[in-house]
């Protein structure tokens, strides 16, 4: 198949989707999406966005039902206390020309009206019910779940691991009964790198979040105690500060943080703790914007785990573009990241009296024409494993 453009690929994939097109340009169409992964990636979230619209149409659907029915039942309702109301004037009333009427007749019509009204609302009630049954069993609710479970915030693995590192913790301290038993207090780890050369540090807001002490442990195993100077719970930013006598701080930074939005296809990288050592992934950026069309974040192609989170994502010439934060179920190698846009705009809006020292960025880039290894070795020294206590 020829080269397509954006424009065109989507009129394709809309017809793909629809299953509009003859089996050999569904072939066709499909080989190019296998040799362009590019492409196939976001055939992948268009066939997600359209699902999701779908979705929120029906709902909106049924939204529209259950306000129409609840409108009918309203009136059905004033109708019958209307007529009730009625009937029971004219019952008072034969009762007061009707001396022969024997006692407790009117509370027995009065009872049985009652138990008419009684009655409309659990027909209504049925019918409700009826309705929430047929969109059970259509799967209606089972396409929304898997809507809104899509997205894997890496905070909910974070939290996994924080659960199963404190059972761990409640088990040995089990083993033995000594009160003066010397067990390392729980914790678990993410990632986070420097943005001065002065100890200011940035990670994800999920990692530090209900935090009673945090550490960041260089590659070197040395440990330093850090303070959270500031967080973003929408942007999912925390940044900290390392407040240790041991800290020496560092030359300037080997890497610069870049403001322009960065272009689909570009080579990135980055450098994470999924575990105890540093663990280097590459891949490319596979669209301008988030999940569901998030403006603030990139959709990248590189595997992450719950270790990852906060990990710097670079391009080619040793910008920093983003801040691993979440990836998505059901798409292999489909992550997100932070842009640096955003960490730009949250550390001008850090209140002054928060900070410890000015923030200054880095304006010079020493990894750029440098080879992949040997920008790797140079970021190690300024990507710190988290441990939160």
């Amino acid at each position: 198949m020829r080269r397509l453009s954006q424009q065109q690929f989507y009129e394709l994939a809309d017809q793909y989707l629809r299953k509009e097109l003859n089996d050999t340009d569904r072939l066709a169409f499909e080989a190019f999406c296998a040799e362009n992964p590019s492409f196939s990636a976001q055939l992948s979230q268009h066939k997600e966005f359209i699902n999701h619209m779908q979705a929120t149409s029906r709902r909106m659907d049924f939204k529209s039902q259950l306000a129409l029915s609840a409108k009918e039942f309203r009136k059905t309702q004033a109708k019958e206390l209307k007529i009730t109301k009625q009937t029971q004037l004219s019952t008072a009333a034969d009762a007061d020309t009707k001396e022969s009427q024997l006692p407790g007749e009117t509370k027995v019509i009065s009872i049985l009206n009652r138990y008419k009204i009684n009655s409309f609302i659990a027909a209504a009630a049925v019918a409700i019910v009826a309705v929430f049954s047929t969109l059970w069993v259509s799967g209606y609710y089972k396409t929304l779940e898997k809507t809104s479970s899509n997205y894997s915030a890496l905070r909910r693995e974070m939290n996994t691991v924080r659960k199963n590192v404190n059972a761990h913790n409640v088990a040995l301290r089990n083993i033995n009964s000594k009160k003066d038993a010397d067990v390392s207090s729980s914790h678990y780890g993410a990632t986070g790198f420097m943005v001065t050369n002065d100890g200011y540090v940035v990670t994800n807001f999920h990692v530090v979040n209900g935090a009673d002490s945090v550490y960041l442990q260089n590659n070197k195993g040395d440990s330093f105690k850090a303070s959270i100077v500031y967080t973003d719970a929408d942007k999912d930013l925390a940044i900290l500060f390392i407040k240790d006598h041991n800290f020496k701080g560092s030359k300037n930074l080997p890497y610069t943080f870049k403001s322009a939005a960065s272009e689909l296809g570009e080579d990135i990288y980055t450098i994470g703790f999924p575990r105890d050592e540093a663990v280097y992934g590459q891949g490319y950026l596979s669209s301008a914007t988030g999940y569901a069309g998030d403006t603030v974040s990139y959709q990248i192609s590189i595997p992450v785990n719950p270790g990852n989170s906060g990990g710097p994502v670079l391009d080619n010439r040793g910008n920093v573009i983003g801040i691993i934060s979440g990836k998505q179920t059901g798409i292999d190698g489909a992550a997100f990241a932070i842009k640096t846009q955003t960490l730009l705009s949250a550390l001008k809006d850090i209140p002054t009296d928060s900070l410890k020292t000015k923030i200054v960025l880095n304006k010079k880039n020493n990894l750029k024409g440098l080879p992949r290894t040997e920008q790797v070795k140079h970021l190690r020294d300024y990507i710190y494993m988290v441990k939160v206590y």
